[in-house]
């Protein structure tokens, strides 16, 4: 058995209720035994299920600090999937213990502070990655590098967390060197647009109730429009193992940092609605 310890700024959140039971369905179909064993979360969330509550639900053992998590396990989940801005006091304690975590989305509250969290890996070094679990939607694989236009959609509770999710499908599927943004606001559909130097072209549409989809052209001409069904975040927890054991990352940081990068200017781009700002 390896066992999993879970950081979070608190636990009874959506990733860290789901994620034991995708890492058990995990260890079915590949025959691992990764068991979520140790927890630590800075608070119990306001009115809900206290941190003592959610681990006696869970099996699992509440550590006091976050060096005795590291302490104990052999792989480390930083998650605070809404609260980024808890991620670089989070990494520097683990990276601290030696550990190469995995940290949730949204990796950091902005670029500067990404950048940050990376040369604190590089000083201390360890290894890291993070990402939108939509990375790994299936149906984006064929597009990969090789796209030049897309056009994403997709919901959430709100624009600035969510849209995270299709910024990070356009990166995987555009590449870096994005050079400027705009946003706009149409009743309650919110629009992103990155556009790059040589053509290439995002277009992002927000809407809370929308399912991800996106409609994706390549550099001959030849376009499609796909529905997001596969199961992505099957997809994450595997790539995430596979990092854990191998230390390797299927995906160049630099395409983090340009997520980070990006989504910062388009939140800043809500309050000048219809003007480009430079990436």
């Amino acid at each position: 058995m390896k066992t999993v310890g879970f950081i979070d700024y608190f636990l009874n959140e959506w990733h860290a209720n789901e994620y034991p039971a995708m890492i058990k369905a995990y260890n079915e179909k590949n025959g691992t035994d990764y068991q979520v064993k140790y927890a630590w979360a800075e608070m119990d969330i306001p009115g809900g299920m206290s941190t003592d509550e959610w681990c006696e639900l869970h099996g699992v053992i509440r550590c006091n600090s976050m060096k005795e998590l590291c302490a104990k396990c052999d792989y480390v989940f930083v998650l605070a999937p809404s609260n980024p801005e808890k991620h670089l006091e989070y990494a520097k304690e683990v990276f601290e213990c030696g550990k190469n975590p995995y940290i949730d989305k949204t990796f950091a509250p902005d670029y500067a502070t990404a950048k940050e969290i990376y040369a604190l890996a590089e000083k201390h070094g360890v290894k890291f990655f993070s990402s939108s679990a939509l990375r790994y939607a299936d149906e984006l694989n064929a597009y990969m590098g090789t796209a030049k236009v897309i056009s994403t959609v997709g919901g959430g509770s709100n624009f600035d967390e969510y849209v995270i999710h299709q910024i990070e499908m356009a990166v995987k599927c555009l590449g870096v060197g994005a050079e400027k943004v705009r946003y706009s606001k149409h009743a309650d559909q919110e629009w992103a647009e990155v556009s790059y130097p040589d053509g290439r072209y995002a277009t992002m549409m927000f809407a809370p109730c929308m399912p991800f989809a996106a409609t994706v052209a390549d550099k001959e001409g030849r376009s499609a429009h796909v529905e997001i069904n596969s199961p992505f975040f099957d997809n994450l927890i595997a790539d995430i193992f596979h990092f854990f054991e191998t230390g390797e990352t299927s995906f160049c940081s630099c395409e983090t940092l340009e997520v980070m990068k990006i989504r910062e200017r388009v939140i800043e781009a809500k309050s000048k609605a219809g003007i480009w700002l430079n990436v």
